[in-house]
């Protein structure tokens, strides 16, 4: 998989995801399965229980499929999943 800024855009319902860093220390190494987006976070499927992780104070690490992992910030995420498609993105590297 090409990774480019248009990765942000994409849907992440059904990755695996892990918070890298967090402005909450317990939240940090939480991994899982992203099962729900709303606006302002993630749902990830922890050790068959569900928790709800906050865009805006978290850096996710997500897995795509040909073991692709890619670290984004969660401020970039932040906004309805049908939203994103609509935003330009400027190139962060």
């Amino acid at each position: 998989m090409k990774v480019t800024p248009d990765i942000a855009r994409g849907e992440f319902i059904g990755t695996k995801a892990k918070i890298s860093k967090s402005s909450h220390p317990g939240n940090i190494g939480i991994s899982g399965t992203v099962i729900d987006e709303t606006r302002n976070t993630f749902v990830i499927l922890h050790d068959g229980k569900r928790k709800m992780m906050m865009k805006d104070s978290s850096t996710f690490q997500f897995k795509f499929p040909g073991n692709t992992v890619v670290e984004i910030e969660g401020k970039i995420l932040v906004g309805r999943p049908e939203d994103r498609l609509k935003k330009s993105i400027r190139r962060l590297w």
